[in-house]
């Protein structure tokens, strides 16, 4: 595996922000897809819940809750930086969980983690406005198409149940190449 593509982070290619790394998932999409029972990559501050428990970024030695129990069905909404891969195999791996990230779906770790790995993606119909750590939404969108990950069937259950503007694509993951 190229290790220059590992180490080119989700948000590498275009950055609509204006310097800011915390950027939460807009409420009405937790609202839509919850309720979760853990987000392990939250950031403080929290102006609203995501999940009824959160590590923080200090939990379990600095990358927040990679490494910390998981437990339910997880939303993870993962720092776009050159550990994503990271958190998309602990996604698969705990197999109850949605994530949300940037649909880079050439790049190495997308195929890694996500084409082989899941079980749906969920493309979305515009491009979504996070929220910056006020709780204030952007001025912008976020300046890439975004996607949710499902792994495991609950994950697809939801997004099918939130009724949301985009298309689920279902994965078979036997037919895609390891």
């Amino acid at each position: 595996m190229n290790q220059a593509a590992l180490n080119f982070g989700m948000g590498g290619h275009q950055n609509a922000g204006n310097g800011e790394a915390v950027w939460l998932t807009p409420p009405a999409l937790i609202r839509a897809l919850g309720p979760f029972d853990l987000d392990p990559c939250f950031s403080e501050p929290r102006p609203w819940a995501t999940a009824a428990t959160h590590y923080g970024p200090d939990a379990a030695g600095g990358l927040g809750g990679l490494h910390a129990p998981w437990n339910g069905f997880v939303w993870c909404n993962p720092p776009y930086d050159q550990f994503f891969g990271l958190w998309l195999d602990r996604c698969a791996d705990h197999g109850n969980a949605l994530a949300l990230v940037f649909a880079r779906t050439e790049t190495v770790e997308f195929h890694r983690t996500v084409w082989r790995r899941a079980d749906a993606v969920f493309f979305f119909e515009g491009r979504l406005t996070f929220h910056h750590p006020s709780g204030q939404k952007a001025s912008a969108n976020g300046g890439a198409p975004s996607v949710l990950v499902a792994y495991g069937s609950e994950a697809i259950r939801r997004i099918d149940a939130a009724k949301l503007r985009g298309q689920l694509i279902r994965l078979d993951r036997a037919t895609v190449p390891a």
